[in-house]
């Protein structure tokens, strides 16, 4: 059987082991020629092949659920459920997306993105399952990454008070997430796989069997199964915590081998109540070059299979703003010992890795747990430290209530960093940085701001370390800056609170804030090329917004539009709206941004068509709405 000729998971059953690893190798050979071609997540889906083939095949898909944390390594589960022929399309406008998401197949039990969430999902299902009456397993796909999440630990220690609930958790250990795992759970689990007897077990039991009479040199079923049943024996006590959690341990088990994980799979099935799978596998497998740089080949843009080198770019680009920060931020620090980088497992992404190797001692990576990331800033930021929390918008979300309970109540000077705000492109609705500005600017007790470009963020950096009286948060987006100069040293902080002028015009106020102040200032070139003069402002702040600069302009001009790359329900626009109406300017307000929908994947270029955020439709609009009404003459009906 052919690869492009499973359309439904059920096709595996049945199927020899040999004829298995055939269908192992068409997957990883698929897999590896769509990434090569448009990117995406490379190492996660290569390490679970067999696993996803070995759970698949002792599973009735029709009714079972598999629920996959984060997503990104269920790719060889897209190509089990029907996805071959459209797999070319992953991460692409209108394609196959790189999660999980309920409405595109049916067999994507829950959407994800985010980390530590499938094993809640799972037991509520099979809650959900026995209140109903029903029979279905319900499996938790989790790696030992998204193990350091507190959720994660909060469902393992509910689900072990279940005794009578059958659920079973995979747990995909490859000793990696995305950076290096980190903490006490990573260090067992470690552990387990360097213990002596399974170190003993996995080089010398075979030879040690052999020269037993009974079995001689072939290697033979009963030998195989005594093999299983003394690797068991001799792991009992490093599967002691999972045991003494409520769970029946299995494993560990050989991730690459299809006939040993069919066999404990099915063992698990057969057992009642929570049971857990460990699982060793490879991140990467099956590509060298991946295997040996799991870190690099977590994700990749199109690349050359040959090498495993990314394509050139056809132009120089500029820095990303990442480089930036990581390289501002290692500066600073290395001057002042009182600067701590903070990441949740995300020192690569964020750049923090830079300041890991130059200055360790500054550097902390709490793993996966982004609520304790913030906490513990605020642990630092009261016996005087300057913590600079760096975490993507969309996860900064996972530590809302630390936000506020613990850093703003408390008025602590915590400087948090958030990098891929806005439309961040082919990762989808789960990773988009949409909501920060709403869900910051409210909190009393914190100062919120946006670089227009690269020089600017290094001087927010500098703004955000100096700022003592209360937090601070600073927003930058995915990608590269604009390209304008950048500064070694030197850098001034910026004044709370207040913009700048850019450009100075009569007919109309443009407000633009963060990344899209360059696309503010395009949209009035394109105006004047129709008479039309603006006025532009980089707000630079949205909290507090700078009304000794806006309200005498909206005042003056009397046509007022704002631009944000963000949710508009509660953004910069908002803002802008309420201060005017506060202040009784009553002037009429066009706002750009995002509307109440979520921005699916694609090219952040097409995203921003989509929603009709380019500098050609938004000047567009803003002469529809402000300037031709005016110009066309009123009509009468009989």
């Amino acid at each position: 059987m052919h690869l492009s000729e499973i359309t439904h998971p059920n096709q595996l059953h049945g199927l020899s082991v040999r004829q298995l690893e055939e269908i192992a190798r068409q997957i990883r050979e698929k897999h590896l020629q769509t990434i090569a071609a448009s990117g995406g997540h490379l190492g996660p889906g290569l390490g679970v092949v067999e696993l996803t083939i070995a759970l698949y095949q002792t599973l009735d898909l029709d009714h079972d659920k598999v629920v996959w944390d984060v997503g990104h390594q269920a790719y060889p589960h897209k190509l089990l459920t029907g996805r071959y022929s459209e797999f070319h399309t992953l991460r692409q406008k209108d394609g196959v997306a790189g999660y999980l998401k309920r409405s595109e197949n049916k067999f994507d039990a829950f959407g994800a993105g985010h980390a530590s969430t499938s094993i809640s999902a799972a037991l509520g299902m099979a809650l959900a399952r026995d209140a109903k009456g029903e029979d279905f397993k319900a499996v938790a796909v989790i790696g030992d990454g998204s193990l350091t999440g507190g959720m994660a630990l909060e469902a393992i220690n509910h689900a072990g008070h279940m005794p009578n609930t059958n659920i079973m958790v995979v747990l995909n250990d490859n000793e990696m997430s995305i950076s290096p795992n980190v903490g006490a759970i990573s260090r067992y689990l470690n552990k387990v796989r360097l213990s002596d007897p399974v170190q003993f077990l996995s080089d010398n039991i075979e030879e040690q069997v052999k020269h037993l009479p009974i079995f001689g040199e072939s290697i033979t079923p009963e030998m195989e199964r005594f093999k299983d049943s003394m690797k068991r024996l001799a792991v009992s006590k490093v599967g002691a915590v999972i045991e003494e959690l409520g769970f029946k341990y299995f494993g560990p088990v050989d991730g690459h081998n299809i006939e040993e994980l069919i066999r404990t799979f099915k063992q698990a099935h057969k057992t009642k109540g929570p049971t857990l799978v460990h699982v060793a596998t490879v991140k990467g497998k099956g590509y060298a070059i991946a295997e040996k740089d799991q870190v690099g080949y977590h994700a990749q843009k199109p690349f050359d299979l040959a090498t495993g080198k990314a394509y050139p770019s056809n132009k120089p680009t500029p820095p990303s703003y990442s480089k930036v920060f990581a390289h501002t931020l290692t500066t600073l620090a290395a001057n002042n010992p009182k600067i701590i980088g903070i990441t949740a497992a995300m020192a690569t992404g964020t750049g923090l890795d830079k300041l890991q190797q130059k200055l360790p001692k500054q550097y902390v990576d709490v793993g996966i747990a982004e609520q304790h990331a913030v906490t513990l800033s605020a642990g630092m930021a009261c016996e005087g430290m300057r913590p600079v929390v760096a975490i993507y918008s969309t996860f900064l979300q996972r530590a809302y209530d630390q936000i506020i309970h613990d850093v703003c109540i408390q008025k602590l000077p915590v400087f948090f960093c958030l990098d891929r705000a806005g439309i961040v492109g082919a990762d989808g609705p789960t990773h988009q940085g949409m909501y920060d500005i709403s869900y910051l600017r409210l909190i009393p007790n914190i100062v919120v701001m946006a670089p227009k470009d690269e020089a600017e963020l290094q001087r927010m950096l500098v703004t955000g370390i100096n700022y003592t009286d209360g937090a601070i948060a600073m927003r930058y987006p995915r990608g590269s800056g604009v390209g304008v100069p950048l500064m070694e040293d030197g850098w001034e902080a910026l004044p709370i609170g207040k913009g700048e002028i850019l450009r100075n015009g009569d007919d109309i106020l443009l407000l633009g804030y963060g990344a899209m102040v360059n696309s503010t200032l395009q949209v009035a070139e394109i105006l004047s090329e129709h008479g039309i003069s603006a006025t532009v402002v980089n707000a630079r702040f949205v909290k507090p917004l700078d009304e000794e600069l806006i309200i005498p302009l909206a005042q003056r001009i009397g046509k007022v539009a704002t631009f944000e790359e963000g949710a508009l329900m509660g953004g910069f626009g908002s803002a802008v709206c309420e201060s005017l109406q506060n202040n009784d300017v009553l002037v009429p307000v066009k706002r750009f941004g995002v509307e109440d929908v979520l921005v699916d994947h694609a090219s952040p270029a097409e995203s921003k068509i989509a929603h009709g955020l380019t500098p050609a439709q938004m000047a567009q609009s803003i002469r529809e709405k402000f300037f031709e009404k005016a110009q066309t003459p009123a009509t009468t009906t009989a």
